[in-house]
């Protein structure tokens, strides 16, 4: 696996970590190829990143290896986790030296990616395939800037992503789409094959921790998610100003999570005069304090510009919460205005009108509650990752 995702090696137990307790079971071994992490950020002079020019190599043309590598780390007894001693920049070159190192040791049998501008790790898969020939999928959770870009380098993002894709999956398996509209609609619009994309969604939960709690609800409106741009939490606040100041109708609004916006959105909530209407919570430190805080919440607020899923919002709904969202990602896939959640556009006017709807009216609030509990069966963590293990075996086979 190469991924972006240095959780583990920092050792945080987030989705990533919640995936790989139950997929290891499917494999031998599982090898995990990330970037550099904090841990490994001071370095002695003896463990300098190549220069893009005059470096030594190796006769493979490698990069020269470090004198020291970060150690291994293993969990589950069958995954072994990789990350960088090297800068972002030089991640291409680390996925080729590692990656094959691997393959020479165990023979790997496929290779995922995931891939995001500014695509590292589909140059590096490139470049490993070049040598070995092992088939790797690339797996797409979300188009930056698509289908709204938060500031310009979302739209920068989402340009190179409609430039460069077609040739970045060209000696790809399969290209991998967490939803059924959103992303696979632009990749084809971009020049990659409708049938070398493969739907498997990658949102699966634990129902026996995300399940209503029959707790009191202390919050009117919960948001879950980084506190960066676009995740939309501006819009929220807006929105939230909207309802206080100009519809006299009284919310309470929780948000979990942290980000390096935090401290810019703290201060506009007190310059708004709003420090009584949200509270800033931080990050949860397990599932289990994030289905207890959702469970003391009303209503799932998901204000967001591009997203893949989000994950929350079926984390939401397994807790009998209705849901308001952008047409973002899954929420496309899944949410049936009216039927079984409400769809607001990016203007914080439409986002107050929402929730002042949805929190005055509980028969709605019911009728949602009751349908979401039905949908997110299909997301049972065991079955779905069980589903994404089978599919990248079948691509295997087929391989041979």
């Amino acid at each position: 696996m190469i991924s972006g995702d240095k959780s583990l090696a920092e050792g945080k137990h987030g989705a990533f970590y919640n995936t790989l307790e139950e997929f290891h079971k499917y494999w031998d071994r599982i090898d995990i190829i990330c970037p550099r992490t904090m841990n490994n950020e001071l370095r002695t002079m003896n463990n300098n990143p190549p220069t893009m020019n005059h470096e030594p190599r190796t006769m493979n043309n490698e990069p020269r290896t470090m004198n020291h590598e970060p150690p291994t780390m293993n969990l589950f007894e069958n995954v072994f986790i990789h990350s960088s001693p090297w800068p972002i920049l030089f991640q291409p070159w680390w996925i080729l030296k590692k990656g094959q190192e691997l393959h020479r040791q165990n023979r790997f049998d496929i290779i995922t990616v995931h891939e995001y501008p500014p695509f590292y790790n589909g140059i590096g898969a490139r470049m490993l395939w070049n040598r070995i020939k092992a088939p790797y999928v690339l797996e797409i959770h979300h188009i930056p800037g698509h289908p709204r870009a938060a500031d310009f380098k979302e739209k920068l993002y989402k340009w190179l992503m409609k430039t460069f894709i077609k040739f970045d999956s060209s000696k790809a398996k399969a290209v991998r789409v967490v939803n059924q509209h959103q992303v696979p609609e632009f990749l084809i619009g971009a020049g990659v094959p409708k049938n070398k994309i493969v739907y498997i969604p990658s949102f699966y939960i634990d129902l026996g921790t995300f399940k209503p709690l029959n707790l009191p609800k202390e919050y009117d409106i919960v948001f879950v998610g980084r506190l960066v741009k676009n995740k939309g939490v501006e819009l929220l606040l807006e929105a939230i100003k909207f309802i206080v100041h100009r519809s006299s109708f009284m919310v309470k609004c929780l948000i979990v999570g942290d980000g390096p916006l935090r401290k810019v959105y703290e201060q506009r909530t007190m310059n708004h005069e709003l420090k009584d209407n949200i509270s800033f919570y931080g990050w949860a430190k397990d599932q289990q304090e994030i289905a207890k805080l959702l469970n003391q919440s009303k209503v799932l607020v998901i204000p967001s510009y591009n997203e893949g899923g989000p994950r929350v919002a079926i984390e939401a709904m397994a807790c009998g919460l209705p849901v308001i969202t952008t047409k973002v990602g899954l929420m496309v896939d899944i949410i049936k205005e009216g039927e079984n959640g409400l769809f607001t556009d990016w203007t914080a006017k439409e986002i107050a009108e929402k929730i002042i709807r949805l929190l005055k009216d509980a028969e709605l609030q019911n009728k949602f509650s009751k349908a979401g509990l039905e949908l997110v069966k299909q997301f049972e963590r065991k079955e779905a990752i069980k589903n994404y293990a089978e599919k990248l075996h079948s691509l295997i086979r087929i391989n041979e």
